[in-house]
C-alpha cells in the first residue's frame, strides 16, 4: 500500500473485521436466480433458502438481494409458505449475477461507535467472466445503507478479495490458505503480489495483524482453496479442522498438512491454538465431478449454528462436535445435497452484519 493509502485505510481508523459469533444487526443473502449454478435444481433450492431465511429470521433479520420487484414477489411467495416473518425480512433491489454472498457481498468491518464496508475487488474467484453485476454491489449496498466505504486497493490497484477466503477471529488472527491467496498460476486474485504484501493489505483493511496460512484447500473446492470449507475459528483461541479417515481419500494427505502447521501456529497472543475437528462426510460426485462437501461451511446466527447435512453418517457426528463447541447456540442441519451441486453451500452464500 502507498503511505496515502496506509493513512485512510480501516485500521488506522479504528475499524476491525469481528468474529462471526460476536452479535449480528442482519445476515444477508442473495435469492438464488441462475439456474447455471444449480443445473436442473433450482427450484428446490428455492426452498432450502426459505428455511435458512427461516433460521436466520429467528434471532436476526435476514436481508435479501433480489434482481427486481418480480424476483423479490417470488421470493416473498416462497418464504410466506414456509412462514417467515415478514418483519424479520428486507429486501435490496440490486441486480445480481449470483447468490454467493459471502464473496461478492460487502464485508464489514466496524470500530467503537460504527460499521463500515471494506470494498475489496471481485472477479469471480477469477474463474467466470459474467461477474460485472455481483463486483457493483458492496458499494451500491454502503451507498443505500449510508456506510463508509473503503475502496481497499495496494499500490492504486484494487485488491481481490472473497469473504469465503478469509475466517477471523476479531482478535486480530486470520485464518486463509496459499492455495487461493498467493496462487499465481491457476486462479489469480492479486497478480505479483507476495505474502507480506498481501499480509500488510488484511492488517490495514480488517485489522487482521497475524495471518495463519494453511496449504490447501478441499478436493472439489471450485474456489481454488477457500478456508470456509476447511477450518473455521469457533472461537478466540479455538479452530475446528476437517479430518479426514480414508487415507485413500484425495483430502487425507493435504488435511494432515494443514493441521501439522496449526499444531505449530500462534495466536496473537502467543498462545498455541486449541484444534477441534470435524469429520468429513463421504465423497459427492455431479456428472463425474468431487463436490465440495464439508461441514466446517456452517453459518452462525445469533441464536444458531445452520450446518449443512448430506444424508451421511458422519451429519449427526459433525452436528454433535458443533453442539459442544457452540453451548449457547442450536445447532441445526440444513440438508445441503442440492445446495453442494452448486459448489458451495450455507456459509458461501450468506454474509453477516455486524450490530
Amino acid at each position: 500500500m502507498s503511505s496515502n493509502e496506509l493513512t485512510n485505510s480501516p485500521a488506522s481508523l479504528g475499524f476491525c473485521m469481528p468474529a462471526e459469533w460476536e452479535p449480528h444487526e442482519a445476515v444477508w443473502l442473495g435469492w438464488p436466480h441462475n439456474g447455471s449454478d444449480w443445473p436442473g435444481k433450482i427450484a428446490a433450492i428455492h426452498f432450502v433458502y426459505g428455511e435458512i431465511v427461516r433460521r436466520i429470521a429467528e434471532s436476526e433479520t435476514a436481508r435479501i438481494i433480489v434482481n427486481d420487484a418480480k424476483h423479490e414477489a417470488k421470493a416473498r411467495g416462497i418464504l410466506n409458505k414456509i412462514g417467515v416473518s415478514p418483519e424479520m425480512v428486507e429486501f435490496f433491489q440490486i441486480p445480481s449475477n449470483r447468490g454467493w454472498t459471502r464473496d461478492f457481498g460487502p464485508i464489514f468491518v466496524k470500530n467503537e461507535t460504527e460499521t463500515a464496508i471494506a470494498g475489496f475487488k471481485f472477479n469471480a474467484w477469477a474463474k467466470y467472466d459474467d461477474h460485472e453485476l455481483d463486483s457493483e454491489i458492496a458499494k451500491k449496498l454502503a451507498k443505500k445503507l449510508k456506510k463508509q466505504y473503503f475502496p481497499i486497493k495496494h499500490d492504486g490497484k484494487p485488491f481481490v478479495l472473497e469473504g469465503g477466503a478469509i475466517d477471523v477471529n476479531g482478535k486480530g488472527d486470520l485464518l486463509t490458505t496459499e492455495e487461493c491467496l498467493l496462487d499465481q498460476e491457476v486462479q489469480v486474485r492479486n497478480p505479483g503480489l507476495s505474502k507480506i504484501e498481501i499480509e500488510q493489505v488484511l492488517a490495514e483493511s480488517l485489522g487482521a495483524t497475524n495471518v495463519l496460512w494453511l496449504n490447501k484447500g478441499i478436493a472439489g473446492d471450485d474456489t481454488h482453496g477457500h478456508i470456509d470449507d476447511l477450518c473455521r475459528f469457533v472461537d478466540a483461541k479455538t479452530v475446528v479442522l476437517c479430518r479426514e479417515s480414508n487415507p485413500k481419500d484425495a483430502n487425507y494427505a493435504l488435511l494432515e498438512e494443514n493441521r501439522e502447521r496449526l499444531e505449530g501456529f500462534r495466536l496473537q497472543n502467543r498462545s498455541k491454538i486449541n484444534i477441534e475437528f470435524l469429520p468429513m462426510p463421504e465423497p459427492l460426485h455431479y456428472r463425474g465431478q468431487r463436490l465440495p462437501a464439508s461441514y466446517a461451511n456452517f453459518l452462525i446466527t445469533n441464536s444458531s449454528v445452520l450446518v449443512p447435512t448430506f444424508n451421511d453418517a458422519n451429519d449427526r457426528i459433525a452436528l454433535n462436535r458443533l453442539a459442544e463447541l457452540f453451548p449457547k447456540r442450536k445447532v441445526i442441519g440444513i440438508h445441503a445435497v442440492d445446495l453442494v451441486w452448486g459448489l458451495g453451500t450455507l456459509h458461501c452464500l450468506s454474509q453477516q452484519q455486524p450490530a
